[in-house]
């Protein structure tokens, strides 16, 4: 696998109708909830990426049955607490927080010791918002520091709990739901907003679930002990895939492109009004809903000006994997954008935030910080010369995909490691979809 590549020159202009990734977050709960579902479910287009198939293997370590039928995976769930392993059977949850914290609620009713493990990056993130309310389920779980490795031992005497989740941390929520579904009586939730995949694939599946939305926040009750049958679901386009495109396309000269069928829900779109205010021309067009998640097509021309942005933390949560993109906007925008509140982005992969920051200096754009708060200094007519390494980012897929989107829309002569061995885990084919549009990667 080539260890970095060289990009010397600025795309030119494109016109062009593409496909990309199927969405990850859809693809790795579908696995998980065809898991417990009675029967075989289902799933077409599921993102075959480093992070889907480890949840995969996930399953098929705790003996629930999967194939692939042409382009359909068929996954045979045993019903809720179905799993069957071995004791101190080892779970590689690989780079995705998604799989290692939802795995760990379907697991809190299994009764043999479990140990969950992660790459490197994996390895440095804190789990203990997911472990603290597991274990007040019940659940016996055991770390150094809240790190990974985790031994993690279910109970069959679980108790309902009341659980406040005030981060707007998706993954944390749906882990504490995956747990009430096994789990005698209601959990009640308060949750601030963030993704809501798990509720809407909750309510297609009749899953017991009481969803009362308030204006920062969600109410959730989950009875638990109800099995549901097994389905089929198509897993629509990735939002998160589908921004770099987008800014690709916005920076670039008299390009336009149409990006097909993409989850379009209300709780991933922050990035397209974010872009929207700084002046990017996007359209949603052929509107449908799959589901219970909302699709379109996205249409994007270039945008001559980018306004700058006094950004609402409020749209924070719903932009988190793609503000690294929004910041390549501000450095091109016609004066000072203004972000806030933007800790969550250093709880990722890697220190987000930090290398943002980092990259942004390299490239000759002023940045001021307090904290989590930033400010860019635009430059209208940014074109750049010169050398630019991007090593040393802890192989974080976004980092490395980013910089690609840089050096092609602002030039230079960049060199970026570890591409190819970043992307695998949510994009595969995204490096095919750059040179189809015409960019010259080397």
């Amino acid at each position: 696998m080539q260890n970095k590549i060289l990009i010397k020159n600025k795309i030119t202009q494109f016109k062009k109708k593409i496909e990309v990734s199927s969405d990850k977050s859809l693809s790795i709960r579908a696995v998980l909830l065809a898991s417990q579902a009675v029967g075989k479910s289902k799933l077409s287009k599921l993102l075959e990426s480093e992070d889907v198939l480890n949840t995969l293997k996930a399953i098929k370590k705790l003996g629930i049955k999967y194939k692939k039928k042409g382009k359909i995976y068929e996954i045979h769930g045993n019903g809720l607490n179905g799993f069957k392993a071995k004791n101190n059977t080892i779970i590689d949850a690989g780079n995705s927080g998604t799989l290692g914290r939802l795995i760990l609620g379907l697991l809190v009713k299994f009764e043999k010791k479990i140990k969950l493990v992660g790459d490197e990056s994996l390895s440095k993130r804190d789990f203990s918002r997911v472990t603290e309310p597991l274990k007040n389920f019940g659940a016996n779980i055991k770390s150094k520091g809240n790190f990974l490795p985790i031994i993690m031992q279910g109970t069959n005497f679980l108790r309902p709990i009341k659980y406040a989740e005030n981060k707007g941390s998706a993954q944390c929520k749906s882990a504490v739901m995956l747990a009430a579904l096994n789990t005698p009586g209601t959990t009640f939730i308060k949750a601030k907003k963030s993704r809501d995949h798990t509720e809407r694939l909750f309510k297609i599946l009749n899953i017991s679930m009481k969803l009362i939305k308030k204006k920062n926040y969600d109410l959730i009750e989950v009875k638990g002990l109800k099995q549901f049958n097994s389905f089929e679901y198509i897993v629509p386009g990735d939002i998160s895939s589908s921004a770099f495109f987008i800014v690709l396309t916005a920076l670039s000269n008299n390009s336009q492109i149409t990006i097909k069928n993409i989850n379009i829900n209300e709780s991933r779109i922050g990035i397209i009004k974010i872009l929207k205010k700084m002046n990017c021309k996007i359209l949603f067009k052929n509107k449908k809903i799959y589901k219970g998640e909302p699709t379109a097509d996205i249409f994007v021309k270039s945008s001559k000006k980018i306004k700058p942005i006094n950004c609402s933390s409020y749209l924070n949560s719903s932009a988190i994997d793609e503000f690294l993109l929004i910041f390549l906007c501000a450095a091109k925008a016609n004066g000072v954008s203004r972000f806030r509140n933007l800790g969550e982005l250093n709880k990722k992969e890697s220190p987000r935030l930090d290398l943002a920051i980092k990259m942004l200096k390299m490239m000759g754009i002023k940045v001021w910080r307090k904290k989590d708060n930033i400010n860019i200094y635009g430059k209208q007519n940014l074109n750049l010369s010169g050398n630019f390494h991007i090593k040393n980012y802890q192989k974080d897929h976004r980092v490395a995909m980013t910089a690609v989107i840089a050096a092609l829309s602002y030039g230079g002569n960049w060199k970026i490691e570890d591409v190819e061995e970043s992307i695998k885990t949510s994009f595969p084919n995204f490096l095919k979809i750059i040179k189809k549009l015409g960019a010259k990667i080397y």
